[in-house]
């Protein structure tokens, strides 16, 4: 029988951007400001969330769960990612390059199905506006944040379980800056085509459903839209809606052409520039787009990070 994975190849070496050194401080010191404007921007929005009384409703429940699914995502990619632009390579436990792979996986799937909510939600705000507070009670919004985590985590186990039970017997170099399922399966020494179907195939309720419920939420929002007598109202509603819009289509796009179309692993660079999208621009962008464009969150800020009054 053939050598298993664990046997054959101990570590996998990331070789990430392959930038040249002239350029490792400064993307370096890009990222790691990203980064932290990652977790500052969405830490504050849980903060300004939980801690002021204005801010319960459901929406703002909805968000910050998205803030936290945001700052999970990164902080399992981006501080690996950082160490491989400084030094160029590094080394990961065939072990902890799984965990990474299932950790991002749960990540991505929990934050589909969190925008799923969203949309849902604002569907329900828009289009039933009377009907709202009646039907996304709380036992409804914690029902489906806690089914949005559980189905993240549990839908995951099967493509990461599927990528350990194929053989590897080098070599050991993944051409990413983290360990996804296109190396994996280009390194494989096995017959990876059942294991890419089955793949697609569970990506289907992962990506593609919710995608076509956001994009059919969102057609009856601006039809709803279009009724509002007021000139200004409308424009508001579909600046706020067409930036949820182009955010969401951003992020599902790029997982649907990475996971859900047929690759033969040899379009790395094309890859990494995708996964850099819903990795690090997405998460960037949410906060700007979802909450600190919004004037409650912003009139919130004073109050609570100074306890001062909203001028």
């Amino acid at each position: 029988m053939p050598v298993g994975n664990q046997t054959a190849i101990l570590f996998f070496q990331l070789h990430g951007f392959q930038n040249p050194k002239t350029l490792q401080i400064p993307l370096f010191l890009l990222f790691l400001t990203i980064y932290l404007f990652i977790l500052l921007g969405n830490l504050l929005i849980m903060i300004l969330i939980i801690s002021s009384p204005k801010l319960q409703s459901p929406m703002y429940f909805f968000l910050s769960h998205l803030s936290l699914c945001d700052v999970f995502s990164t902080s399992n990619i981006i501080p690996n990612m950082l160490h491989i632009v400084i030094l160029g390579v590094i080394l990961m436990p065939v072990a902890e390059c799984f965990l990474q792979f299932y950790l991002f996986g749960c990540s991505t799937s929990t934050e589909s199905f969190l925008l799923t909510v969203m949309s849902y939600d604002r569907y329900l705000a828009i289009c039933y506006p009377l009907h709202y507070f009646t039907i996304m009670d709380f036992r409804l919004r914690l029902l489906l944040v806690m089914g949005s985590w559980v189905s993240g985590f549990a839908l995951t186990l099967i493509p990461g379980i599927l990528v350990t039970t194929l053989e590897y017997c080098g070599p050991n170099v993944i051409d990413h800056f983290f360990c996804d399922l296109a190396p994996f399966l280009k390194l494989s020494c096995s017959d990876v085509y059942v294991v890419q179907t089955e793949i697609i195939v569970f990506s289907i309720p992962i990506i593609l459903l919710p995608f076509l419920f956001i994009l059919a939420s969102y057609v009856n929002i601006f039809f709803s839209i279009l009724k509002i007598s007021s000139t200004s109202g409308r424009e508001k509603a579909f600046s706020t809606c067409s930036a949820h819009l182009t955010v969401v289509c951003t992020y599902y796009g790029t997982l649907i052409i990475v996971y859900m179309v047929p690759s033969n692993g040899q379009l790395s660079s094309i890859n990494k520039s995708l996964a850099l999208l819903y990795i690090v621009i997405t998460p960037l962008f949410n906060p700007v787009i979802y909450s600190l464009r919004n004037k409650e969150l912003r009139s919130a800020m004073p109050k609570i990070l100074w306890n001062k009054s909203p001028v």
